[in-house]
Order: structure tokens, then C-alpha cells, then sequence
């Protein structure tokens, strides 16, 4: 029965990446009649509709005023740079790109862990974070002729996810996903619907093309289900390396939707994001079951 689990996690981890890599690609494709705080607006506004919808349906207690606990509000802040990162990023930087660097976030976590959640981390840990650290650069290229400023959004993003994903290691492990999300949607939302008035735009432009629209606001949201369900139903050390199937996911969607040509040194930057964050998230995970064996 635990193989089978562990099957379908791999399904659905695999599948939800694929949603995150198509919303991303659709996203790109709405700056031809979105801005990127009307981005932000739909994704906040339909996340909140349906992941309010979900905690309802399950009976969870959206009035829970841990809420508003400072832990909470931190998580909340780094949301909206991540999100204002990512689209900005989406917006003006390419597909494979975008999709290389942020998938180093883990490395960030596992160096904010040792320094906030004073976890020990051993010289391998340490050496594969500087192994993904140095594929970044090699994705970025920063003293590169024709260096690409705007890449610095993808960056951000990619800290201020990484600093989201700590924060949630420290928020009580008894508030549901559903309700954490839709408290985090209730709390963007307003940063979001400010930008547009600030820009002095429609929340809901008329030329909106619902046919992207729409789906780039739910696969968002299916692909942040599929991934909770994924990561319940199964060992997490089974599951975590098949995140980053989004880069492939996104390199694959850069050339054929984008006519995106990344070059070599990209390539070998990607590759080594991944590798060593795979083996990061093993040998936690290995490590973990050491102390638990000792104990």
C-alpha cells in the first residue's frame, strides 16, 4: 500500500508541476492585455475565491484569529514580494529562466534554517548549497556584456519564496493548508488591488482574454492542491525531488511557446540547481531518519 502511495504522489507532484509550469507560461502570455498588477490581481482574487470555497466545503474555522499572529504577517509580506517578483519576472524575463532560478529556492531555506532555526547543517549539505548557488550565477551571468537587469525580479522572487517557505516551518502545524492559503489571499489581496489603483488601471480591464485568464488563474490554484495532496499522502524525501520537473517543465514551454534559446552555460546552471538540490532534500531527509533511528 505505501508503494502505491508513493506512486500517486509521484503522479501528482509531477502533475501539479506541470499546472505551476502552464499557469507560469500563461501568465507570460497576459502581458499582452494585463498588467502586472492586474496579474496579481486576478491570481490573488481567483486564489481567494476558490481556496476559500475549498475551507469552507471542509469545515475549517476562517475566523481563527491566529491569523493575524506576527509569525502569520511575516508570511504574508514575503507573499506578496514573491509574487510581485514572480510576475514582474514572468512579465519581462525569459520562461527558462525565470524558472531555473527560482527553483534554487530550497537552497535559501536550508540556509535560513541554520541561521534562524539553528538546524545543523554538515559540510555536505553546505557543499551542495554552494554547488546550486554557483548554478545560479551561471543562469544569471551577472558581469556578463548585456547583463539582463530585470532577472534581479526572478532573484527576488526566489528569496522572498524562500524566506515564505521558512516561515511556514514555524506556523502552527494544526492550522489547515486551505485556510493558511486563504488567510494569505485575504491579506495580499488589498497590496494588490492598491497597485492597480495606484497605476490608475481597471481591476477588470475590457480586453481581458478569458480563455487565458481563466485557466491561469485555476491551474495556479489545482497545482497548489495537488501539491498538498501529494506531499500528505507520501514520504516526503520520495516526492520533494520531483519539484523540480517544473524546470524541465518550463525550459520545454520557453522554446516551443516562446522560441526561447537558452544557452549552454544555463543549461549547466539549471542542471546543477537541480542535482544539488535533490541531493539536499535527501540527505535532510536521510539525516532525519538517523536522529530517529538514535532516539
Amino acid at each position: 500500500m505505501t508503494k502505491e502511495k508513493n506512486a500517486l504522489g509521484i503522479i501528482l507532484m509531477i502533475i501539479s508541476m506541470g499546472a505551476f509550469a502552464v499557469a507560469d507560461t500563461l501568465v507570460k502570455l497576459s502581458a499582452v492585455f494585463l498588467s502586472p498588477a492586474q496579474v496579481m490581481f486576478f491570481l490573488m482574487g481567483g486564489g481567494l475565491v476558490l481556496f476559500g470555497l475549498l475551507a469552507v466545503y471542509q469545515g475549517e474555522n476562517l475566523l481563527d484569529r491566529r491569523a493575524l499572529a506576527p509569525i502569520l504577517l511575516v508570511r504574508y509580506l514575503t507573499e506578496v514580494a514573491g509574487m510581485v517578483g514572480m510576475v514582474m519576472a514572468l512579465t519581462y524575463v525569459p520562461l527558462s529562466t525565470v524558472g531555473a532560478i527560482t527553483q534554487a529556492a530550497p537552497l535559501l531555506v536550508a540556509v535560513g534554517a541554520v541561521l534562524i532555526l539553528r538546524e545543523k547543517v554538515s559540510w555536505r549539505r553546505w557543499s551542495a548549497i554552494a554547488v546550486g548557488f554557483s548554478g545560479v550565477l551561471l543562469i544569471i551571468q551577472p558581469g556578463a556584456d548585456g547583463f539582463d537587469l530585470p532577472v534581479l525580479w526572478a532573484v527576488l522572487a526566489m528569496v522572498a519564496l524562500s524566506a515564505r517557505d521558512l516561515t511556514t516551518r514555524m506556523t502552527p502545524p494544526d492550522i489547515a493548508s486551505t485556510s493558511l492559503a486563504t488567510f494569505t489571499m485575504i491579506a495580499t489581496l488589498p497590496f494588490a488591488i492598491g497597485w492597480v489603483m495606484f497605476n490608475g488601471e481597471s481591476l477588470i480591464p475590457a480586453q481581458t482574454n478569458w480563455l487565458i485568464a481563466l485557466p491561469m488563474i485555476s491551474l495556479g490554484s489545482i497545482g497548489y492542491m495537488l501539491l498538498i495532496a501529494s506531499v500528505r499522502m507520501t514520504e516526503v524525501s520520495v516526492v520533494t525531488p520531483f519539484r523540480f520537473s517544473r524546470i524541465i517543465y518550463l525550459l520545454i514551454l520557453g522554446v516551443v511557446v516562446f522560441d526561447e534559446r537558452p544557452s549552454a552555460l544555463m543549461l549547466v546552471g539549471a542542471m546543477l540547481v537541480i542535482i544539488s538540490g535533490v541531493y539536499l532534500m535527501l540527505r535532510e531527509q536521510r539525516v532525519k531518519q538517523i536522529a530517529k533511528t538514535a532516539a
